[in-house]
């Protein structure tokens, strides 16, 4: 592997190991505190239609 490609890898994945660095019970991407009122905890997987991920 080149230096260039070995370069961008890196910066192509920084973000999404900087995401993944958040304290239990914050949003990984906003890093805002999560709540007991926090509407997101009342989901369910059966919330999310069949195939709302691809």
């Amino acid at each position: 592997m080149t230096p260039v490609r070995l370069i961008l890898l890196a910066l192509i994945n920084l973000p999404l190991l900087l995401a993944a660095c958040t304290e239990p019970g914050a949003y990984p991407v906003s890093g805002e505190e999560c709540g007991p009122d926090d509407p997101v905890l009342e989901l369910d997987a059966a919330d999310c239609p069949a195939g709302s991920a691809i």
